[in-house]
């Protein structure tokens, strides 16, 4: 059997708490490989860029290891830990010219002028800003800041990248052309990388993993498919993406009661008499013809917006409510949730 490969950035047990408050993060274990993009994401004060801060160097753990390549470097400084940071303000040193900005990290490291020079024009020609070498940071938009501060981090031939919000200061568009741009460059670079950030589609289409945190705890550590489809409760469901969450009685093996009314389900192997938790994504549920069919209910219409492409509509059908999202334009006064739409979610 051919040995795994030892994790880029592992984490065991990690924990940090800020002096004199309950803020920090407790007891984290992850891995990122080589090559994979890993988003950590979770509510405002929830321990991100305190993890990020914990693998960078910049704050030591109160319990736990943190190694870089299988090297403990727990208690090791943050410029011997050779990571790349991109940070959310980009940090650029404004009199200096682009190419200075670039290889700042080289100049550090006592790396000869023009060694330097040459590898920043070679770092900014990799992220599509060859020409403006010489410009000053003022000069440039917000998306060629973000690039220039990305390749700075690259110049050094990092161990890790490390990403802190570096989008959220662009446009929408230019966010979205960034994101495809940092996932070339991460890839070619083979490059083990986190990324946080509060937005939920950044982190959906970026990332091979994504890690979800609640009060400094991972909650759960998944792709962006089985975050979305599976989460592993309420908390996850509700953060990622919209969500229907539906109370529900066990009434057999194949049956729920639920505020909306009683729901044929796939088979689930929960105790009769049992209560849970249901989760269905708004765009799971379809609108119905009148005539009667499985888990089909009258619904009215509560609210609807038009998106262009979709419709986001709020239903109220028995004694609860539904969001639905649906490209269809007719009126409709029934709903259908489909039997493979109903998840089961762990109790909290």
């Amino acid at each position: 059997m051919m040995a795994r490969a030892t994790p880029a950035v592992a984490l065991d047990g990690v924990s940090y708490r800020y002096p004199g408050t309950d803020a920090g993060v407790a007891d984290i274990s992850m891995t990122i490989e080589a090559g994979e993009l890993v988003v950590c994401i979770g509510p405002s004060g929830c321990g991100k860029t305190t993890l990020l801060r914990l693998v960078a160097g910049f704050l030591k753990p109160d319990a736990g290891v943190i190694r870089l390549n299988g090297e403990d470097v727990s208690e090791v400084p943050t410029r011997t830990r050779e990571c790349g940071v991109v940070f959310q303000a980009y940090a650029l040193f404004p009199h200096m010219r682009v190419w200075e900005n670039v290889a700042y990290p080289l100049r550090v490291r006592d790396i000869p002028l023009d060694e330097r020079r040459r590898r920043a024009n070679d770092m900014l020609e990799l992220v599509g800003l060859s020409g403006l070498h010489d410009r000053l940071p003022a000069q440039l938009s917000g998306g060629q800041q973000q690039r220039v501060a990305l390749a700075r981090a690259l110049i050094f031939h990092p161990r890790a990248l490390l990403l802190d919000e570096p989008l959220s200061a662009l446009d929408a568009a230019t966010r979205v052309a960034m994101r495809d741009e940092i996932r070339r460059i991460q890839r070619r670079q083979n490059l083990a990388s986190l990324l946080i950030t509060h937005d939920q589609d950044e982190a959906l289409s970026l990332a091979d993993r994504v890690v979800v945190l609640r009060d400094g705890r991972l909650v759960q550590s998944a792709s962006p498919q089985e975050i979305y489809d599976t989460p592993v409760d309420a908390f996850v469901a509700n953060f990622v993406g919209r969500a229907n969450l539906l109370d529900a009685q066990v009434v057999d093996a194949q049956t729920v009661d639920t505020p909306i009314g009683r729901l044929a389900t796939l088979p689930h192997g929960r105790a009769i008499g049992s209560t849970l938790r249901l989760l269905v994504r708004p765009e799971r549920i379809e609108p119905a013809a009148p005539a009667a069919g499985e888990n089909v209910f009258p619904a009215q219409v509560l609210r609807d917006r038009f998106y262009g492409a979709t419709r986001q509509i709020e239903v109220a059908a028995g004694n609860g409510r539904l969001e639905i999202e649906t490209a269809a334009r007719d009126h409709f006064a029934n709903v259908r949730v489909p039997r493979d739409a109903i998840q089961f979610l762990r109790n909290q």
